[in-house]
């Protein structure tokens, strides 16, 4: 497949919209990292995003809109809360799952009788659906690597495989939405972003935070949200948490004898460690470490690493979205630095 590049002109993005509504792919820039996108009411359309990523058929997928009026005809009912959260919220990174409508495709569902909607704030994706249709968007990303926020990244994964990429420049946010569902009696948060926990409480009072955003999921759990499998955002390097105050850290990174392994860490980190370092940026600015965050994990492997070790990050506000994406990214492979012994 020859991969048409495209810029955030008008006219290009006529041209998107046009491979979009042939029942192409095309990948695009949002606020939180690039989607893979296409016709979110065309399931042959939106099988040919899984193909291109290598995507499992029981993840299930976010639909985009560009108006509040686009979300009536694709879910059964839209309850106070989510015209609330939409309100505040929307555009912006934030997803709402609700009961689907029969219009939305078993392909966008995974199956499932809910659908997740979210309405982006860049405008290049806004004109872009309001010229095609709702668009079904995962991240522009061979399934499972880390999710791409620069036009880099999506060339280096996408290139040969979708129809079109439109060049946005850098990625905003840098971590995917905030995922959470109306579609129980109590809402609840399937997977952080850059809209917290606590913005989510400000607005409609008690949420629940998903035993999955910090843990595997149970055996014989499906994936009710995107991100909530056991290994995902991974970089070919393994990657190695390590849960320790600063002198545990350093003293156990300086211990390792391995010399093509880098350190993930705070910026206030670097001079004390011996190992190449690559910021996420300083300890306490989270939404600092989510823009970083995917970019820093390629970063190791363009650099070649086999191993990464990376703080264990705090899970304050945004930096539960840290957390949530680098424990993924380990597979929960995390050591605690209580007596550990230096490798």
């Amino acid at each position: 497949m020859n991969t048409l590049m495209l810029s955030s002109d008008n006219e290009d993005i006529g041209k998107a919209a046009e491979i979009i509504k042939r029942g192409g792919i095309v990948a695009i820039p949002t606020e939180t990292v690039y989607g893979l996108a296409a016709d979110a009411l065309n399931g042959d359309a939106v099988r040919k995003i899984f193909k291109a990523k290598g995507r499992p058929m029981d993840n299930p997928l976010i639909v985009h809109i560009s108006d509040i009026s686009q979300i009536y005809s694709l879910v059964r009912e839209f309850p106070r809360k989510a015209e609330i959260l939409a309100e505040k919220f929307w555009p912006g990174p934030l997803t709402i799952i609700l009961p689907k409508s029969d219009i939305i495709p078993d392909e966008v569902s995974a199956g499932l009788d809910t659908v997740a909607i979210r309405f982006p704030s860049h405008k290049t994706a806004q004109k872009l659906i309001t010229l095609s249709s709702p668009l079904a968007a995962p991240s522009a990303n061979l399934s499972g690597s880390p999710s791409p926020t620069t036009l880099r990244h999506v060339y280096d994964d996408m290139n040969g495989r979708a129809d079109a990429i439109i060049d946005g420049g850098d990625c905003e946010v840098g971590v995917e939405s905030t995922v959470i569902t109306l579609a129980q009696d109590i809402p609840a948060l399937l997977r952080p972003g850059g809209i917290t926990a606590e913005q989510l409480r400000s607005a409609i009072g008690e949420i629940k935070v998903a035993n999955a955003v910090t843990q595997p999921l149970g055996d014989g759990e499906r994936a009710a949200s995107p991100g909530m499998k056991y290994k995902h955002y991974s970089p070919k390097a393994e990657v190695i948490l390590l849960d320790g105050e600063n002198d545990e850290f350093y003293g156990y990174i300086n211990g390792i004898k391995d010399r093509n392994a880098a350190v993930l860490c705070y910026t206030e980190d670097m001079e004390n460690i011996e190992l190449p370092c690559i910021p996420i940026g300083k300890k306490y600015d989270y939404s600092e470490q989510a823009h970083l965050l995917f970019a820093a994990l390629r970063k190791a492997d363009e650099m070649g690493f086999d191993t990464v070790y990376a703080r264990c990050p705090g899970k304050k506000g945004v930096g539960l979205a840290v957390y949530n994406r680098i424990i993924r990214a380990a597979g929960f492979n995390i050591i605690s630095l209580k007596g550990a012994e230096k490798k």
